[in-house]
């Protein structure tokens, strides 16, 4: 068993594609006719999709609802070498800062940032333990 992807249904595929790409430089594939697109991140697959496609996915138990700002669903961690420079250039494309990148006693330093489609992003240097 491995981890495959995540899918993070939003309100605007390629606005949050778009995001991805200019906040943190990852590759994107957006296929509009499915309502989906897809988010290169290293070894995995940060995925996005329309509301409407997750209704279709789940028509019994899924609510098409955008978290309010305060609501939390999800956190995503993205893993950086630059974090100080990767957190303003996400601000710059549009994340809101929850939290400044600061260095933690166990030697990594961290933020957090909310994407405009409401995801939390911890970003954070390579852990010393890995």
């Amino acid at each position: 068993m491995k981890f495959g992807k995540v899918i993070l249904y939003v309100a605007d595929v390629e606005a949050s594609l778009a995001f991805y790409q200019q906040a943190f430089g990852l590759k994107t594939r957006f296929i509009p006719e499915a309502g989906y697109g897809e988010v290169h991140a290293g070894d995995t697959t940060i995925s996005v999709a329309s509301f409407s496609a997750g209704q279709g996915h789940l028509p019994e138990g899924y609510r098409c609802t955008p978290p309010p700002p305060s609501d939390v669903s999800v956190e995503i961690a993205l893993v950086s070498d630059a974090v100080d420079d990767d957190f303003a250039r996400a601000v710059d494309a549009g994340a809101t800062p929850l939290q400044q990148p600061a260095a933690q006693p166990w030697g990594q330093t961290v933020s957090y940032l909310r994407t405009p489609d409401g995801t939390v992003i911890d970003l954070s240097s390579p852990p010393a333990w890995g």
